[in-house]
């Protein structure tokens, strides 16, 4: 019997906890399957995909900085793929499928699937910041609407950026019934229900220029790095509100994408204990 094979793909690589998680959830299933993380050249993307398709790998997932190249290597796209414009799992299929490769996006319900496990009435009807308008962002835009919140507010340094992604959002925006709004960092000055932090501002340990009053004790303050303590989780924290890292959607999103895989839904749990 032939082991499955997987991957994660990434420039850098070495620190991913995927091959781990990944390999947790088969063991919750008794299933047999070789996961191992990629380290693929900057410039040689296509080609490490490609070599891992002919292989015989069944899927990978993409990290940074490779998820809009993945995109655009998709021969097929699903809805939430379309919507983030980038893709963080692929799917193989044989030589005589229409489609050979599927791109899909996980991000935005991972992180979703995380808040509602910790805080299960923290989305729907509140009103939610989202701090960013790379593409971190825009794949988590998508499954927010969808919790319909009261509104959900982006906020970037330049607001010229934010109203893009307010354009291309506004047809989900009607669908869903969800105003959203555009602001830069220092005009956010009132208080909101959730703050999300989708910049890579974790990475340089860079504080955001973020008013004191965002924050509430009811507030959840929500970093998609993690790891380590933030300048944002800090500030959030010092102002009495309730912090999460992005541990948890790192293990809800690869839970996901093990779901489209292999058809069964894991237990995020008992990893996410296993990792803290």
């Amino acid at each position: 019997m032939s082991i499955e094979q997987y991957a994660v793909i990434g420039h850098p690589i070495a620190h991913s906890k995927s091959p781990l998680i990944h390999q947790a959830f088969a063991k919750q299933f008794n299933k047999a399957i070789r996961y191992e993380a990629v380290l693929s050249p900057l410039d040689g993307f296509a080609a490490t995909l490609h070599r891992l398709q002919r292989e015989g790998y069944v899927g990978v997932n993409v990290t940074v900085p490779f998820k809009f190249e993945a995109y655009g290597l998709s021969q097929a796209l699903s809805e939430r793929a379309k919507a983030a414009g980038a893709v963080n799992t692929l799917s193989f299929h044989s030589a005589e499928a229409s489609c050979q490769i599927q791109g899909d996006n996980t991000d935005g319900c991972g992180l979703v699937n995380d808040i509602l496990m910790h805080f299960p009435t923290a989305l729907a009807s509140k009103n939610i910041l989202l701090l960013g308008a790379g593409g971190a962002a825009q794949g988590v835009i998508l499954p927010l609407l969808a919790q319909r919140p009261a509104q959900l507010t982006i906020a970037n340094r330049s607001l010229n950026k934010a109203q893009a992604m307010l354009e291309k959002f506004a047809p989900a925006s009607a669908i869903y019934g969800v105003p959203i709004a555009v602001n830069t960092y220092a005009d956010c000055t009132s208080a909101f229900d959730v703050v999300i932090n989708a910049t890579s501002a974790g990475l340089t340990d860079t504080p955001l220029p973020l008013s004191p009053h965002l924050f509430t004790q009811h507030t959840l303050a929500y970093d998609m790095m993690y790891g380590r303590e933030t300048p944002f989780m800090f500030q959030a924290r010092m102002a009495g509100a309730q912090v999460l890292d992005g541990l948890g959607m790192l293990v809800e999103q690869a839970a996901e994408a093990f779901y489209i895989w292999h058809g069964v839904r894991p237990d995020t749990a008992a990893v996410m204990q296993a990792l803290r």
